[in-house]
C-alpha cells in the first residue's frame, strides 16, 4: 500500500512539472549554482533561450527549491515558440546586497518578461530585491529598478509567489492582455518610497484575486490605459491603499475606465479608496466601483484628489482636468484615523459627475464626528453625507 501511495506521489509530482515529456528546463543543468554568491543570469538566459526555442506546448523553467541565485539585471525575451510556457519558482532569487553591486541597468528593470504569450510564473518561491540602499540613497523612482516587469505579456498568470523589498514597484504590468494574479504576498516596509504593489498601465482584462500586500506606496496603482480590471479580496497595508492614477501629469491624456475593487481590507494605510489627477491633464477616468471595503485606522478612506502636485512643483493656472464620472464608494465599514473620512476634491473645469456614496459606516478612532467635505462635485448619497454631494 505504502508502495502504491509513493508511486502515485511520485507521477503526480512529474505531471506538475511536465517532466513526463521531458519539458522542463532546470536552470542548475544550465550552469546555475545556486549558492546566492554567484551570478547565476548567464544559467537563467541560456535555459530560458532552450525552453522558448522549443516548440509545442507546456514548457517549463524551473528555479528549483533548497537554492539562492542571484541575479543581476536580465530580460526573458519573447515570443516562444512553444504554446505556452511556465516559470516555477521553487527556490530564492535573490538581487546583489547593494546598489553599488548592481551591473548597469539602463532599463531600470531587474526581471524583465517581453512579449510573451501564454506565460505563467508560479511557485512557493520568493523574489528579494534588497532595496534599503536604494531608498537610503533617495533617487528618484525613475533611477530605481522595478522588481518583476511585464511587457507585451498576453494571457499572464502570476500566482503563489511571494516578493520583497523591491527597490522601486513590485509588479508592472504594461501593455498586457489577460491577466491573473493570484496568491501572491508583495511585501516592504512602510517608510520605504515608491514601492507600488503592482502598477498597471496600458493593459486591458487584468484580474488579482486574494493577494497580500504591505508596502510603502500604492498596493496597487491604476495608471493611463488600465481598462477592464478586477480587484478582489486583497488584503491592503501598510501603504497608500488602491489608487487610480495619478493621470494627467504634464498636460498628458489619460484613459482609466471599467474597475471594480471588492471585499478588500485596509489596514493603517494612508488611503483607501483613492484617485488622484494633475491639473491641466486630460482624458477621463470613468465606470469605478469600490465596494465592501473593510478600513482599519486608515487616514484618508475616501479620496478624489484632483490638484496632485508633487512637492515643491508649482503649476500653471488649471485649464484643463481628467474628468471624472461614474464613481461608486458603496459599503465601506471600519475606522479612520482622522475626521474627515470623506474628501472630494474635483477639477472646477471638469467637475466630478454621477458620484455615488453608498453605505458609508466609518467610526473616528478617537470618537469624534466624522467629517466629509466635497467641492465641484455632483452625484448621490443614500446616508448623512448627502449634502455632500451637488445635485445635476
Amino acid at each position: 500500500m505504502i508502495e502504491i501511495i509513493v508511486r502515485v506521489v511520485f507521477v503526480l509530482t512529474l505531471v506538475n512539472f511536465g517532466i513526463l515529456n521531458g519539458q522542463v528546463y532546470d536552470v542548475l543543468k544550465f550552469g546555475a549554482k545556486g549558492d546566492g554568491t554567484t551570478d547565476d543570469s548567464e544559467a537563467f538566459v541560456e535555459a530560458w533561450k532552450a525552453m522558448c526555442s522549443s516548440g509545442g506546448s507546456n514548457k517549463t523553467l524551473l528555479v528549483p527549491s533548497d537554492n539562492t541565485f542571484l541575479l543581476q539585471p536580465l530580460v526573458f525575451q519573447g515570443p516562444c515558440n512553444s504554446l505556452s510556457v511556465q516559470v516555477q519558482l521553487e527556490g530564492k532569487i535573490v538581487a546583489p546586497l547593494n546598489k553599488a553591486a548592481w551591473s548597469d541597468f539602463k532599463s531600470y528593470e531587474w526581471v524583465c518578461f517581453n512579449k510573451i504569450i501564454g506565460l505563467t510564473v508560479r511557485g512557493s518561491g520568493t523574489i528579494t530585491g534588497h532595496g534599503s540602499s536604494f531608498w537610503e540613497a533617495n533617487l528618484p523612482a525613475s533611477k530605481r529598478p522595478t522588481q518583476l516587469h511585464f511587457e507585451g505579456c498576453n494571457n499572464l498568470e502570476i500566482n503563489g509567489i511571494t516578493s520583497l523589498d523591491s527597490p522601486r514597484n513590485h509588479i508592472s504590468i504594461h501593455d498586457c492582455r489577460q491577466v491573473q494574479i493570484t496568491q501572491i504576498k508583495l511585501i516592504a516596509p512602510g517608510d520605504s518610497p515608491n514601492t507600488d504593489g503592482i502598477d498597471i498601465s496600458a493593459s486591458t482584462d487584468v484580474e488579482i484575486y486574494d493577494t497580500i500586500v504591505g508596502t510603502g506606496d500604492d498596493c496597487v496603482a491604476l495608471n493611463s490605459g488600465s481598462i477592464n480590471i478586477n480587484i478582489a479580496r486583497m488584503r491592503c497595508g501598510p501603504g497608500h491603499g488602491i489608487s487610480v492614477g495619478s493621470l494627467g501629469k504634464d498636460g498628458e491624456e489619460s484613459i482609466v475606465e471599467n474597475i471594480q475593487v471588492t471585499n478588500c481590507t485596509f489596514n493603517e494605510t494612508n488611503n483607501g479608496a483613492r484617485i488622484k489627477t494633475w491639473p491641466n491633464g486630460k482624458g477621463y477616468a470613468r465606470n469605478i466601483v469600490f465596494k465592501d471595503i473593510m478600513l482599519t485606522e486608515t487616514k484618508n478612506p475616501i479620496i478624489i484628489n484632483q490638484q496632485y502636485i508633487d512637492k515643491g512643483r508649482i503649476d500653471l493656472e488649471e485649464s484643463s482636468a481628467v474628468a471624472i464620472s461614474n464613481v461608486t464608494f458603496m459599503d465601506f465599514h471600519g475606522t479612520s484615523r482622522q475626521d474627515e473620512i470623506i474628501k472630494i476634491d474635483c477639477s472646477e473645469v471638469t467637475c466630478c459627475k454621477d458620484i455615488v456614496l453608498d453605505r458609508i459606516d466609518i467610526t473616528t478612532v478617537d470618537g469624534n464626528k466624522p467629517i466629509a467635505e466635497c467641492s465641484n462635485a455632483y452625484g448621490n448619497s443614500t446616508n448623512a453625507y448627502d449634502s455632500c454631494l451637488k445635485k445635476e
